[in-house]
Parts: structure tokens; sequence; C-alpha cells
């Protein structure tokens, strides 16, 4: 089964790569956390989980391309756009954690740098740049456009940021005669692969994905816009993930793999060898359901609807979890203001 794009397996990233960015991430998730517990508010805590399951499960619908190579949406501008870029980090972090761990999506020794490809870089470009496009207007047209344009270039940002964490390796850790020990393919290949490839297919996905999004937002829930707590129950969201969970099977029909994701017999085929390093990390861990495939399940497709319920509530539950434990000092900020009492005349 293929896997999806900019999901940097082990074996890729060597450690000067990779434990840079852990060093990275974790004051980045830090931080995220304390403006996350200043900001979100007790009734946001359900949109939280909502973005959330929305980004694990949308990255679950690859889409083919020409060459043979998959890609999907992200969703973390969107997130970004409906409660800021710091909650976006926490959210698609949590996506990125379960599809790492439980099904082998990611690397383990790479998460910090999926993590700052996806939700760092993806949901900041993406807010900033809506805002950028659709400032202080009140237009509904204008809004959509923004959130297309803004998810679109963002998603594009993210994609070159991960082709030169591939291209740099070649540079860092090579043999003597030359063959790279971790990702094959220099700068000079790796970044217009992973730009180009986006620009010309995966942008759009991801532009349209949240374009269409926000636009019924802007009909059905405007408040969500505004970086508001949603004034009506969110049952229609939670109706739309359960529909993308039971369609998620046609993103296991794509063929072929991923760019930068290949095996090694992949790698042999393109480069002529396998980088010496790279099966040295590719086996450290053992995903339960790895490519979202169901022990016990011989159906491809009922496999891949298991894992993405499975996956789905895993998510819901964790970020729901990390919601309340960082909302809990905001109940009372959460509660309609009451009048003082009023002193009785004379």
């Amino acid at each position: 089964m293929a896997t999806v794009a900019m999901h940097i397996p082990d074996g890729y990233l060597g450690p000067q790569t990779y434990l840079i960015l852990w060093i990275v991430m974790i004051p980045i998730w830090f931080i995220a956390a304390r403006k996350v517990k200043r900001t979100l508010k007790s009734r946001q805590i359900p949109l939280l989980a909502l973005g959330a399951a929305f980004s694990f499960v949308i990255m679950m619908f690859n889409v083919p391309v020409v060459g043979g190579s998959t890609g999907h949406a992200v969703g973390a501008t969107l997130i970004a756009i409906i409660l800021g870029p710091w909650a976006a980090v926490i959210a698609v972090s949590i996506a990125l954690v379960i599809q790492a761990g439980l099904f082998g999506d990611g690397g383990i020794t790479a998460l910090a740098a999926n993590c700052f490809n996806m939700a760092v870089v993806i949901p900041f470009v993406g807010y900033y740049l809506y805002r950028l496009v659709a400032g202080d207007s009140t237009s509904n047209g204008r809004r959509v456009v923004a959130a297309g344009v803004a998810a679109y270039l963002a998603l594009v940002a993210g994609a070159i940021v991960a082709g030169f964490e591939f291209g740099i390796q070649p540079y860092l850790a090579h043999t003597a005669s030359g063959q790279a020990l971790y990702a094959p393919y220099k700068l000079a290949v790796a970044v217009p692969a992973m730009a180009l490839e986006h620009l010309l297919f995966f942008g759009w996905v991801e532009a349209l994905v949240t374009g269409g999004v926000v636009a019924a937002l802007a009909r059905s829930q405007p408040e969500l816009l505004e970086n508001k707590p949603a004034a009506r129950p969110l049952r229609w969201l939670w109706a739309g993930i359960g529909v993308l969970i039971l369609l998620t099977p046609i993103g296991a029909l794509a063929p072929g793999t991923a760019w930068g994701e290949w095996s090694g017999e992949e790698l042999t085929g393109l480069v002529g060898y396998v980088p010496a390093n790279f099966e040295k990390l590719g086996g450290l861990w053992k995903a339960v359901m790895p490519d979202y495939a169901t022990p016990g399940i011989s159906n491809t497709l009922l496999g891949y609807l298991i894992a993405a319920a499975v996956g789905v509530a895993l998510v819901v539950g964790l970020t729901w979890g990390v919601g309340a434990l960082l909302a809990r000092r905001r109940g009372d900020e959460d509660r309609e203001p009451t009048s003082p009492p009023v002193a009785p005349a004379g």
C-alpha cells in the first residue's frame, strides 16, 4: 500500500538533522501549550479535537499523480484559521504522533521533523497569509479565496522545507566513495521534486479542501472564522468526519509510492544502492497497524476503514484530553458574566 507524501520515514534523515529538529520542536510544543492554555476556552475543546481528527483523516486520502507518486492534503491551515496557529501546532502534532506510533506513517526518529514541517511551517505560513489576503474584510468570497491561496502556498512551503531536509543528507553523511548514508538525492533534485509536486498537484487539493470548508463555515457558523466558540452544536461537522471515515478506502486505491518514502528495493532501482544506514534506522519501530492495515483483516479496503476509525477515535480522545488539561483554568472565563448585586434603595 502506498504511503503518503511529507511523512518522512525513519532512515531518511541522519542524527545531525533529526536530533536538531527534536531540539527545535520540544520548546515549540512547550510554547504552544502555554499559548493555547491562555486562549483556549472550554467550549472550544470539541473544535480542537475535531480539527485534529480532520487533519488525521484527510491525510489518509492519497491522491495519485503523473509519475507514480502520491500525496494528500494536511488541513493545518484550516485549523489555524479557526483556532489560531498555536492550536494547530497541538492538533496536527497529535495526529502525526498517532500516525507514526500506531500506523508507521512517518518515522519515530523523524517525528519532530514531520511535526516541524506540517504542524509548524504549514499552519504559521497559512495563518499569516490568510490574514494578509483576507484583511479585515467580512466578505465571504474574499475569505474563501484567502483560505485557498493561503492553504496552497503553505503546503508548498512545508514541502520545500521537507525537500531541504532530504537534500542536505548526502552532504552531511556519505561514504568515501560518495554514496549517501541516508536520503540519497541532493538539494538540486530533492527541493525541486518536492516543490513541483505540491505546486502542480497537492497544493490544489489543499486549496480546494480548505476553501470548501471555509465556504461552508461562512454560511453556517461564521463565528468560527472569528476565532470564537461555536454558537450552535458542531453536529454537522462531526457528521462530516464520519462521512470522511467511510470514504477513506478511496485513499487505499492510489497506486505508487510518495516521493521520499521508497523501500530499500525501490531505492536500489532508483539510485543503484541502498544507503548504508537506511535500513538500520528503518527497522527501529514496528507499528501495530503498519500502512493502516488492520491485523486479521484480509480485505485491504475494510482494514483501511477500520484503521481510520481507530485512528480518529484515538486522535479525538487524546486531543480532547490535552485540550481539557490546557483549558482547565478557564472555566470562570467561559461562563456568561452576571450583573453585580444592586444594593436596595434607601
